[in-house]
């Protein structure tokens, strides 16, 4: 369906046509299994793009239950590269203001 908005982003990565194979897959699926199905598989993040297999260890002895489990996983591995500009808030200002004695004072609604 185009009219469909495009829901394989979590938390600053793209997962791509990889969330539809992982929702399609068959579970429990063995950490070797995924990362010879899907370890060549790209995940774009905000800086650039990594694969799966350089997000997930190869040495790892895990099963995963679910497609969740498998997002959760590369999510708890990828680190601050999917994060956007460090430092960054949109509620007006850096962090590092929050923490400076010589801001301006607080505003009040």
């Amino acid at each position: 369906m185009a009219d469909e908005p495009d829901n394989t982003r979590e938390h600053g990565i793209e997962f791509g046509e990889l969330a539809g194979d992982l929702e399609a897959e068959s579970y429990p699926l063995s950490h070797e299994t995924l990362l010879d199905r899907y370890g060549d598989r790209e995940l774009e993040l905000v800086d650039g793009e990594v694969t799966v297999r350089e997000v997930l260890s190869a040495d790892t002895e895990r099963e995963y239950e679910d497609m969740e489990g498998v997002q959760q996983a590369i999510l708890n591995m990828v680190g601050d590269e999917a994060v956007g500009r460090e430092n960054y808030t949109d509620r007006g200002g850096n962090v590092e203001d929050d923490d400076d004695e010589d801001s301006a004072e607080a505003q009040s609604f």
